[in-house]
Formats: C-alpha cells, structure tokens, sequence
C-alpha cells in the first residue's frame, strides 16, 4: 500500500485523552521521519517505524529531525498548529512522504504527509516546507 496523506486515527484518540501537547519550548518534542515510496503510512498508522525509511544519508539519520512546533492557536472556531519548516543538508536521499510523530508519547504517530511523488536531493539540502499557519491551511487542524 502506497502512503496516503492523514492524520491517524490513534492520534485522534490520544488528543482526547490528553496524550500530545504541542505547546512550544514547554510542550512534547515531535519528529519528522522520511519514507521511500515502498514505505506503507495511512491513518492506521500508529507508531513510527523504521520500516522503508530513507537511509541515513548527510544531516539526516533514521528517526528524521526534530520539528519546532507553534503554540496552537484559535480562530473563527479553528484550533490550528503548525511547524517550521525542517531541512536536512548534505543528503542524497529519494522520500515520497513522512510521518510526524511524537516521541514523548512512546513515538506515537501525529501525521502522515504525502508528496504526491518521490522528492530527491542529491549532494543537497532536502527541505519539508509546512503550509502557513493559518485556520485554512496549517499543517493540524481542528474544526467543529
């Protein structure tokens, strides 16, 4: 099964039971792990996992880079986050998506991001550009 953009259905839960707090500087550290196009990511995706992960390669090493969260914010009814963007240099590395996940919560998976299509560096920088933060495009939104 290909990776398929979502956000995991076991995070939902978790965000009920008060299992992610994306609060910067004082909240959980979350981390963006990159994933070859065999890798299989989808909203069942509980955990992070090494399976079909890019190889180490320059800046980046298995279990990916550690993401700077925003405090969530609120408006017009939106409970929005977002991330700054993550780059890794010095790489060669193909990824066709990448899983968020929150490693004060025994690695638990936040997010499943699609690329649409393989995304290379080759002797590079190969960055993860997040959406604005904004009720319409941040990359976590909640709305009623």
């Amino acid at each position: 099964m290909p990776i398929t953009q979502a956000v995991p259905n076991t995070f939902k839960q978790q965000l009920l039971q008060g299992g992610h707090n994306f609060t910067a500087a004082t909240g959980n550290v979350f981390k963006l792990a990159l994933y070859t196009s065999a890798a299989t990511l989808n909203s069942g995706t509980t955990v992070y996992t090494s399976t079909n992960e890019v190889a180490n390669s320059g800046q980046y090493t298995t279990g990916g880079g550690v993401l700077t969260n925003v405090s969530p914010l609120v408006s017009s009814g939106v409970a929005y986050i977002d991330f700054s963007d993550i780059s890794f240099t010095g790489v060669t590395l193909t990824a066709r998506g990448a899983l968020i996940y929150n490693t004060s919560n025994a690695n638990a998976a936040v997010a499943v991001l699609d690329f649409g299509s393989d995304k290379t560096a080759t002797s590079g920088t190969f960055t993860v550009q997040f959406p604005a933060d904004t009720t319409s495009a941040a990359i976590l939104r909640i709305s009623g």
